[in-house]
């Protein structure tokens, strides 16, 4: 478009890239402005302060490996706190005991996995690692009868609990159908061995094996077929 000049031209001045007006539209201001609130999210990463309190939750672990239980304490962050996009993540972790045995090892543990938890990122993959590691002298059964094959998978264990706590691992618990189809199996055995339930002291009957799933000495043969009374894994599907 022309433009006539009825004036005499006394100076001049180049605009530059800042100065010229961009014509944005109502999406693409919308859009810088989603960006700009996603920039200022905190998310974990390994630069973050560590702030004067942190929120704490300590596990009982007692093994029949040790005449003294360890104590594990895992202390949070809250990041981004008091607004929508508040979450909590685990910072670092601590293990005491009267045993002295595992000192080295376990003060190892406990600073490699709090340098994990700093690092950011998806952290879940330390419950798996941890409760794949086997004693080569054997495991042994929890109380309700889980199955441990090490102190270090019991460790695991605890942190999968407290990630669990925190919304980082989702609890894949039973549905309705599976909860009731448990349930009618556990009352039909009982009634079919009422005097061997009747004497039984753990959460399962004596003669449960092991199951392969869950790991607990929960499996009982029903139907032909072994069924979990725990985690509800029957081989008939």
């Amino acid at each position: 478009m022309a433009k006539v000049i009825d004036q005499p031209i006394v100076g001049y001045k180049v605009k530059t890239e800042e100065e010229k007006p961009e014509n944005k539209t109502s999406e693409q201001t919308s859009t810088e402005a989603e960006s700009r609130r996603t920039a200022e999210i905190v998310q974990m990463h390994e630069s973050v302060k560590r702030p004067e309190m942190l929120l704490g939750s300590t596990y009982k672990v007692k093994t029949p490996l040790s005449e003294h239980a360890l104590y594990m304490t895992i202390n949070d962050i809250v990041l981004n706190q008091n607004t929508e996009h508040e979450m909590r993540r685990p910072f670092e972790i601590f293990i005491n005991s009267k045993n002295m045995d595992h000192f080295q090892w376990v003060v190892a543990l406990t600073r490699v996995i709090s340098a994990v938890f700093r690092k950011g990122g998806d952290c879940t993959f330390l419950v798996e690692e941890l409760k794949a590691v086997f004693d080569p002298k054997g495991g042994y059964f929890k109380p309700g009868g889980k199955f441990m094959p090490s102190l270090v998978a019991e460790i695991g264990d605890a942190i999968e609990s407290h990630l669990k706590m925190i919304g980082l691992i989702q609890d894949e618990n039973l549905d309705q159908h599976q909860q009731a189809l448990v349930k009618a199996k556990r009352a039909e055995y009982e009634s079919m061995n009422e005097k061997n339930s009747a004497e039984s002291n753990g959460d399962y009957p004596d003669g449960a094996q092991m199951c392969n799933k869950c790991m607990t000495k929960a499996a009982i043969l029903m139907d032909g077929c072994m069924t979990c009374l725990s985690c509800g894994d029957s081989k008939c599907g």
